[in-house]
């Protein structure tokens, strides 16, 4: 282990410790749950540069199944840890941005209230970088079935809205030699098994059988303009 590896183990630790003084005690550990890594590449198949993010702007990918979309985003400003609860009362550390800035983060583009997410054909939920209209803050995570909204520099912990719980975060690792991502984890509360059961019908019929498959190896990331023919601003 280098010693940037070394002392970046070392804040991590430091800040799972605090992170679990401040919980209650009826607080239950969540711990990362660990999928096949799958390396992030562009459309054409290239490892995708961390570097050639562009700011404040909405990527997706798929992960850790092949129908379940996430969000990916350079902030343009160092992310730290944050502590955080799910829904069933779970306590987690999340670790905050990645990168050689510690600017990008990931999380699940499942809306934690009514399930709403991204298709090719329309996305009622996406990064904000400025307010679409009142009452919607800059640099939030906003879903228009509810209005809930999430902070992606917070762990996307819910700040408005009637979400129970921050989007489930999607793990990653950072390859500073090739400036490459990794995901190969998600950490928080996951609703993968209502999302299928929700949408079993749709995503037959627009991801066909292998929308349960587990993504392995890579996963594509677009742009949301690029992804979705109609991106929502409500």
């Amino acid at each position: 282990m280098d010693r940037r590896s070394f002392l970046e183990s070392c804040t991590a630790a430091a800040g799972l410790g605090a992170a679990a003084a401040s919980f209650p005690a009826w607080a239950a550990d969540a711990k990362p749950k660990a999928y096949a890594k799958a390396l992030l590449v562009d459309d054409r198949g290239a490892p995708l540069k961390a570097s050639a993010l562009k700011p404040q702007a909405n990527y997706v990918f798929h992960y850790p199944f092949e129908a379940t979309p996430v969000f990916l985003l350079d902030l343009g400003k160092a992310v730290s840890p944050n502590a955080l609860t799910t829904q069933d009362r779970n306590s987690y550390q999340w670790p905050g941005g990645v990168g050689a800035r510690r600017s990008i983060v990931a999380f699940s583009a499942i809306c934690a209230h009514q399930l709403v997410y991204p298709t090719p054909e329309v996305s009622f939920i996406s990064f904000r970088r400025k307010r679409a209209q009142r009452g919607v803050q800059d640099g939030l995570i906003h879903c228009c079935a509810e209005h809930s909204q999430y902070d992606p520099a917070r762990g996307a912990e819910v700040l408005s809205g009637p979400a129970r719980q921050p989007l489930c975060a999607v793990l990653l690792a950072h390859d500073a030699g090739a400036d490459t991502l990794t995901a190969y984890a998600t950490l928080g509360g996951e609703l993968f098994d209502d999302f299928f059961r929700k949408y079993e019908m749709k995503l037959s019929l627009d991801v066909g059988p292998k929308a349960r498959n587990a993504v392995a190896g890579q996963s594509v990331v677009r742009e949301l303009e690029k992804f979705c023919k109609n991106p929502i601003q409500c």
